[in-house]
């Protein structure tokens, strides 16, 4: 039915002539034989066919040009060269460099996949690394014998292209140097061994002028981009705020007052304390964060505290607790401080690493001591007849102890691993605890710089900062896991795992943390600016309380009142907490 439907389609054009009558002829003939029940259904399927015939297009008259876009990856039929590689489209860009106008299917270029054998390309790699050429992968073909290189193409000639696993005869240039040799052993001046130099060595250590200018160019372009070498020291200055700095008795500020109501020269502390319960003051003059704060040693009617703004100041406790004295005297910001026992001098140590020792009383600094290494932590040595000692933690893991009246070293001790952040002298100061960022605890003898004890876990943290106890029996140190850990101050220096004070969030801070005078509480400070007390003996939570706005940094409990604490915060304030 089709191929007659086909040829019916083929006579309906507009051909004459015996060709298309000889056509219906047998096309008539064709439908008798095939239709024998009806003329009728047979000429409605014929026209069905007729009509879903395509049309043909003769070649000639057909489109060839099919546009393929530069970003097809695969074509659904085989298209001619002159298709495939025709130029792009559109208008061009005037402002592409040839670069830029170059084909690119990489970031880089244009990159082409090459089938090369494992081996020879290993091959081609270690001879071009070893002899300074390989085979051009580029061509095909090409070059004498077939054979281009790259890279070093006078060796490449030299030695007819061997790789690394081929034997090469190299040129004499290119063969071992020789040495000069002097094997006997009796030659006691000139046996050389296998250390003779070689022949065309030359040991002049001398540059050349053009060297010289060379390299005193570059000194000079690296003093430049570099920071000086010698800074200018800064200027040393205390100011004294106060007009009554001596009383009727020509007694200075540093004399502890008597009509305070509390005893400020007993050595027994108070029979009980208690939660403080208010803020009764704030001591305000620091522009920056309070980065430590110390009281005077044994009354504590003075304050001192320094700050980030690279100045210490000294408060009254007592009185009108007025700003006594500022000093000025570091170029950064200040890290520690520490009074010796009379309180007539402290130590600050500061991020421009210097140490200097001041009068407190005068304001003038004694000595300034530096070993180029920023100093974490200061501390005096606690003996009386000793004073003119102190030790030194600092950011190159040693602890250094220097003597203030030579202004020498005399003493380094070397075995941690990270910078120092804590000293603490336990067992009548024979023996001092120190921490470090490396996340142990070591135990030295005073003055034998190899630690006799090592205290180190997979589970401990780095403890920033370590409190003795007032009965000298325990050692509280600042986890920086949020906890609160007890070492022993006696013997062992075992932890105690019984006593663990949580609650507080510390990680990342060196929060500093104190005991009550009657041992009965422990108080710290908190990365969020509050303050905790916790009972020694239950480590049980007592208070909280929002102290600062910034951290909490510091808390110290008044040696001789039963309910008053000091805290400072790096919102650059002072709080006295009754």
């Amino acid at each position: 039915m089709a191929s007659l439907a086909c040829l019916q389609g083929y006579g309906s054009g507009s051909e004459t002539g015996s060709d298309s009558e000889d056509t219906k002829q047998n096309a008539e003939q064709v439908e008798k034989i095939e239709n024998p029940i009806g003329s009728s259904e047979f000429s409605l399927a014929k026209s069905i066919a007729v009509c879903s015939n395509p049309t043909v297009i003769p070649v000639k008259e057909a489109s060839v040009s099919r546009v393929v876009d530069p970003a097809t990856k695969e074509l659904q039929y085989n298209p001619k060269y002159d298709e495939l590689f025709a130029p792009v489209k559109g208008p061009e860009n005037p402002f592409l460099t040839d670069q830029m106008r170059a084909t690119k299917n990489m970031l880089c270029g244009f990159v082409e996949k090459a089938h090369i054998s494992a081996f020879q390309f290993e091959n081609q790699r270690r001879t071009f690394h070893t002899f300074g050429y390989a085979l051009d992968p580029s061509v095909d073909g090409e070059g004498c014998d077939g054979q281009s290189y790259v890279g070093d193409l006078q060796a490449a000639y030299d030695t007819d292209g061997k790789t690394v696993f081929e034997p090469a005869t190299l040129p004499t240039s290119q063969s071992k140097r020789k040495r000069h040799r002097n094997d006997k052993p009796e030659d006691i001046n000139g046996f050389l061994g296998p250390w003779g130099k070689f022949e065309d060595e030359k040991t002049v250590a001398v540059p050349t002028e053009q060297e010289k200018a060379e390299l005193e160019e570059l000194l000079s372009k690296k003093h430049k981009r570099g920071k000086l070498l010698e800074e200018k020291p800064v200027e040393e200055k205390s100011v004294l705020h106060i007009k009554d700095a001596i009383d009727y008795q020509g007694r200075s500020f540093l004399h502890a007052p008597h009509d305070v109501g509390v005893n400020l020269r007993s050595d027994a502390p108070p029979s009980q304390c208690f939660l403080p319960k208010s803020h009764i003051h704030t001591w305000q003059g620091h522009t920056k964060g309070i980065a430590a704060i110390r009281l005077f040693p044994r009354t504590g009617h003075l304050l001192l505290s320094a700050s980030m703004d690279t100045r210490v100041k000294l408060w009254e406790v007592y009185g009108e607790r007025r700003c006594v004295q500022t000093y000025s005297g570091h170029r950064q910001a200040v890290r520690d401080i520490c009074f010796n026992n009379k309180g007539t001098q402290f130590l600050s140590a500061a991020y421009d690493r210097y140490i200097k020792l001041w009068d407190t009383e005068t304001g003038q600094v004694v000595s300034r001591f530096t070993s180029r290494k920023i100093p974490f932590c200061v501390k005096f040595y606690p003996d009386n007849n000793k004073q003119y000692l102190f030790v030194a933690g600092t950011s190159d893991k040693k602890i250094i102890c220097w003597d203030t009246r030579s202004g020498e070293i005399v003493q380094e001790y070397d075995r941690h691993l990270g910078a120092v952040n804590s000293i603490t002298f336990v067992d009548g100061n024979r023996r001092f605890v120190t921490t470090s960022d490396d996340k142990s605890l070591r135990v030295w003898e005073w003055d034998i710089p190899v630690d006799m004890k090592y205290i180190a876990d997979p589970t401990m943290h780095s403890m920033p900062s370590v409190t003795l106890s007032p009965n000298n029996k325990w050692l509280a140190c600042q986890s920086l896991d949020n906890k609160i850990v007890i070492f022993s101050a006696l013997n062992r220096f075992k932890m105690n795992r019984k006593k663990t004070f949580t609650g507080h969030m510390v990680a990342g801070y060196a929060c500093s943390l104190d005991f009550s005078p009657d041992m009965s509480f422990l108080v710290s400070g908190d990365g969020d600016g509050k303050c905790y007390i916790w009972d020694w003996r239950t480590t049980k939570l007592y208070k909280k309380w929002k102290a600062h706005d910034g951290v909490c940094i510091n808390c110290l409990w008044h040696p001789h009142e039963p309910s008053k604490l000091i805290t400072a915060g790096w919102d650059g304030l002072i709080k006295y907490w009754d």
